[in-house]
């Protein structure tokens, strides 16, 4: 398994094992076992057509094929670059330049499986003597699947858990850059962990003046800075 160093946006290096192609080939073996269920039941419950004539049926039957053709494009974007076998393997999509993956970025990988599998079969060959493990379609979204088993430390990087129905607080925090974002993360953590009540009344003090925030005392410094870090990546994931 190799590595594969990606570099956010925030010009963070993280280095995570890239999938091998075992993994992935497992993972796509454990996708298609659910494919083929699907169909064998779509056969056995609606496998007789009465009165009914071929051309309906094709048009039936192609119809009832749409989670199949879809599969692995739907669950991609909604899961966050998993399907069931990704999630089983515990192995993921992700951008290699370090931005988050797009709709579009999705729909070319999903493309290219016709290349990849279905036509050439080539993609398994292709992982096997790429060092990124990347099959055709990984290369022309430029993506790669990487090992979910190394975890990344968050506080490497500005991103912040967020809930899924996290409401924002201050949309002015738009006013700031990532690399704001990176030194008022870093030195919150390092003011936090050493109590450092100073530097935190002078970067909330400057935060404010440059989003054009009032002072308004209704928060502590520390809650204070800490949503502003969280507001930035609601908006900034959302834009």
């Amino acid at each position: 398994m190799s590595e594969l160093q990606i570099n956010t946006t925030q010009n963070v290096k993280i280095t995570f094992n890239a999938s091998g192609a075992g993994e992935r080939l497992l993972a796509f073996i454990i996708d298609m076992a659910i494919k083929i269920g699907y169909m064998l039941m779509l056969n056995w419950t609606f496998g007789v057509y009465d009165n009914m004539d071929q051309w309906s049926q094709i048009a039936i039957n192609t119809i009832l094929s749409f989670p199949v053709m879809f599969y692995s494009l739907a669950l991609e974007s909604l899961l966050q670059g998993q399907t069931i076998g990704k999630k089983a393997l515990n192995i993921r999509v992700v951008k290699i330049d370090g931005y988050q993956m797009s709709f579009s970025d999705y729909v070319v990988r999903w493309f290219f499986r016709i290349a990849d599998i279905y036509i050439l079969g080539l993609g398994f060959f292709v992982m096997l003597f790429n060092k990124k493990t990347q099959r055709i379609g990984d290369m022309a979204a430029g993506t790669a699947v990487i090992g979910l088993k190394d975890s990344v430390n968050m506080s490497h990087t500005i991103l912040e858990h967020l809930k899924d129905n996290y409401k924002p607080t201050y949309p002015n925090v738009i006013k700031l850059s990532d690399n704001d974002a990176r030194i008022i993360k870093e030195t919150f953590i390092t003011a936090k962990a050493s109590k450092d009540y100073t530097t935190l009344i002078k970067l909330r003090t400057k935060i404010m003046q440059v989003i054009g925030l009032k002072d308004i005392r209704e928060r502590s410094d520390m809650e204070f800075i800490d949503v502003i870090l969280k507001d930035y990546n609601f908006y900034t994931q959302n834009m």
